[in-house]
């Protein structure tokens, strides 16, 4: 559906030149819901305007569907662009036009009658669930009713691909969960491939389904949602993840607390991550009876993703140095990765010694 084959992105102006996007290639395929993540200034937003040539890349080839858009004349591309809707964090609604005239606004020179406008305006306001919104002003509205407004002006045109540009960073929780799950519907519902522009990894895991993570213009990783979240290989990925699972608030909580910890010369911190079956397993339980090995959990959730759940644990596991490594390989034995921690006061950081 979109292939980006070595984008380059390049401002130069008479003091500097920024190199924004560096031979990034990425493939998204027909109803993916694919997430883009990286800190501000990671070249993302520069990199999803390429798919509509928003932003024309120094050099590289942009495929979407069947067309090169590199090599398309002006009437051609603007054909094309019409199959590509595009939202933004800040909705760009115009102030002076209803919600109905909002939506309507890119139907303009199409041949539709007025009456077929006015039907297209219907089915989309319920779509996004607005009916009830038709003669309002922006103005008027929340931010996440506006939201939806840009999402249903940018199905005017019936696209096959909808760009999402930190769509839900305006927002606050509750209400980019709603966006979210409408976001997801619609994939569903019109078979829209979504490109999500974000630098929230938790964004990323409430929706996509592939991920790829962005730092200085260059794609550091990429993949399916599950084997980013489980095996993550660039460090930048795991930062990401580690705010997303929440694991670094909780160990931040324990460094603040460390009477909480208590650690001896038989205790070891750890953080544990299961995956799939293993997750409803009572291996934790087992540690005991077979090692003498105890665990007390200082902090645990599990998710789903993808329809795979996914736990993760802070855990103290406590016991004689060879039993507690006996019980490590138990744990590895059966897809559950550990990974040891050091503690110093105020800080805690991952062992070298990863197991798992």
């Amino acid at each position: 559906m979109i292939e980006l084959k070595n984008i380059d992105v390049t401002f130069t102006d008479k003091k500097e030149t920024i190199e924004a996007v560096k031979n990034v290639s990425l493939s998204i395929k027909a109803g993916d819901i694919y997430g883009i993540v990286g800190y501000s200034g990671a070249g993302k937003s520069t990199l999803v305007r390429t798919i509509n040539l928003l932003q024309r890349p120094t050099k590289g080839d942009v495929i979407v569907g069947r067309h090169n858009l590199m090599d398309l004349p002006p009437k051609e591309l603007r054909q094309a662009r019409k199959k590509i809707g595009m939202i933004f964090q800040h909705f760009n609604l115009m102030r002076s036009r209803t919600v109905a005239g909002n939506i309507a606004y890119p139907l303009r020179g199409t041949g539709l009658s007025k009456q077929q406008i006015n039907d297209k305006v219907d089915e989309l306001l319920e779509l996004v669930g607005l009916s009830d919104k038709k003669d309002t002003y922006p103005s008027q509205l929340s931010g996440g009713q506006k939201q939806r407004v840009a999402i249903a002006r940018a199905l005017a045109n019936d696209p096959e691909v909808l760009l999402c540009d930190e769509a839900t960073s305006a927002l606050d929780p509750k209400t980019t969960l709603s966006i979210l799950e409408l976001l997801k519907e619609l994939n569903q519902k019109l078979g829209l491939t979504i490109a999500i522009i974000t630098h929230e990894m938790q964004v990323v895991k409430e929706i996509c389904n592939k991920v790829a993570v962005m730092e200085n213009g260059e794609v550091v990783e990429e993949g399916d949602l599950v084997s980013i979240f489980t095996d993550a290989q660039n460090p930048l990925t795991k930062e990401f993840i580690s705010t997303a699972t929440q694991i670094d608030q909780a160990l931040d909580k324990l460094a603040k607390h460390p009477t909480l910890l208590n650690l001896t010369s038989e205790d070891v911190l750890a953080t544990i991550a299961y995956v799939g079956e293993s997750t409803s397993s009572p291996l934790i339980a087992s540690l005991y009876a077979q090692f003498a090995v105890t665990t007390n959990i200082l902090y645990g959730n599990v998710e789903i993703l993808q329809e795979t759940p996914i736990g993760n644990l802070i855990v103290v596991l406590s016991g004689e140095e060879r039993q507690r490594d006996k019980a490590i390989a138990y744990l590895e034995a059966h897809d559950v990765t550990v990974s040891l921690l050091q503690h110093n006061q105020t800080v805690f950081a991952f062992n070298k010694k990863q197991v798992g």
